[in-house]
């Protein structure tokens, strides 16, 4: 009868985990690496219980030192109050959790400085590849990243000078569907709203099929209105600037199309401070699905990303070039869904007005 008591005071080795269970420390070893299908099922489970009862927690230095695979993954994201990189980050960790990696994850906060600590911290990991949504100013560290054949996978956002593999929104299309919804409301007057656009691909993307779909109306007015999220009021001052010169133009019925989640939120707390009402005031429509989107009002109007299916997928291919393949740079990019509701459909008697 095995022993199943405290194997000593020390820290359990992975030779007292193949001794307890009665298996080699090849099957140990195996198991650690994800190598799930050169063992039986008996087994992987006799493996899995004693690990569970020794409380034994591999080395992943140590295993680096020797086989030259930590099988840990970074994951470097601009900002995690993004809601965008929270929703990415379950695909991402799923996908990791199946293919037997640990993810590493470090928020640079949309700081330069933060995001090369960040980048050194994971050096010094001996992370095997990264995910990266960069802020999108300081594109030096995943140039030299590029150079050194490190793999990584970028998602949602091109880098200059950078041949990497992207995953994410296709952000064009998707800002088209967004705008021709609104324009096929009788919406005349539309604001796309987002932070910055300076570096960041994603949100010139969305600003290249906004102007595209109102191209296709030239009866309409459009504006991008870049805003400061950091500077407290900038949205709410922003709009009454806009809502003016959409007074002075009188061309008929306004909308607003939010670039993000957090954009989203402060556009809905500065028109409720303004007492404006949607749709009967002003059409919304955001990107980014919430927990809360249905709740406001009749409910907002969306763009729903796949970020679940973004993040698996970001990691598989980021596995593939791990695994040593060699082939062009690839993009995939993901169809949103449209979700209609309250915020960006006329009442009416206000469909009547426009007409």
């Amino acid at each position: 009868m095995k022993n199943t008591g405290n194997v000593g005071a020390g820290k359990v080795t992975i030779i007292q985990v193949a001794r307890e269970a009665g298996v080699s420390k090849t099957s140990v070893s195996r198991y650690l690496s994800g190598e799930f299908d050169a063992l039986s099922a008996p087994l992987l489970e006799q493996i899995r219980s004693t690990i569970a009862r020794l409380g034994y927690q591999p080395s992943q230095m140590a295993r680096a030192l020797k086989g030259g695979r930590t099988r840990l993954i970074g994951m470097l994201v601009a900002d995690i109050l993004n809601p965008y990189s929270v929703a990415v980050l379950n695909g991402a960790e799923a996908a990791c959790q199946r293919h037997g990696y640990t993810l590493m994850l470090c928020n640079t906060g949309n700081d330069e400085q933060r995001e090369l600590q960040s980048l050194a911290a994971l050096h010094s990991y001996s992370v095997e590849g990264l995910l990266f949504n960069t802020q999108g100013r300081n594109v030096t560290p995943l140039q030299e990243l590029g150079r050194a054949a490190f793999p990584v996978v970028l998602l949602d956002r091109r880098v200059e000078g950078c041949d990497f593999d992207l995953v994410g929104l296709d952000n064009v299309r998707a800002a088209q569907m967004a705008t021709a919804h609104l324009l096929a409301g009788g919406y005349r007057e539309i604001a796309l709203l987002v932070q910055p656009l300076h570096g960041v691909s994603s949100r010139q993307g969305r600003q290249a099929g906004f102007l595209q779909a109102l191209a296709q109306q030239p009866d309409c007015h459009g504006e991008t209105l870049e805003v400061d999220l950091n500077q407290g009021g900038h949205v709410a001052a922003t709009l009454v600037d806009f809502l003016k010169r959409c007074k002075q133009r009188g061309r008929g019925k306004i909308a607003l199309l939010a670039g993000n989640g957090m954009v989203s939120l402060q556009i809905a707390l500065a028109l409720q401070s303004m007492k404006l009402q949607f749709p009967d005031d002003i059409g919304l429509l955001c990107f980014d699905e919430l927990s809360w989107s249905p709740l406001v009002s009749n409910g907002i109007s969306t763009i729903e990303q796949p970020t679940y299916e973004i993040g698996f997928a970001a990691i598989e291919r980021l596995l593939a070039r791990i695994n040593g393949e060699r082939t062009p740079r690839r993009e995939i990019l993901m169809d949103g869904r449209l979700i209609v509701r309250g915020s960006s459909q006329l009442s009416a008697a206000n469909a009547r007005e426009k007409e």
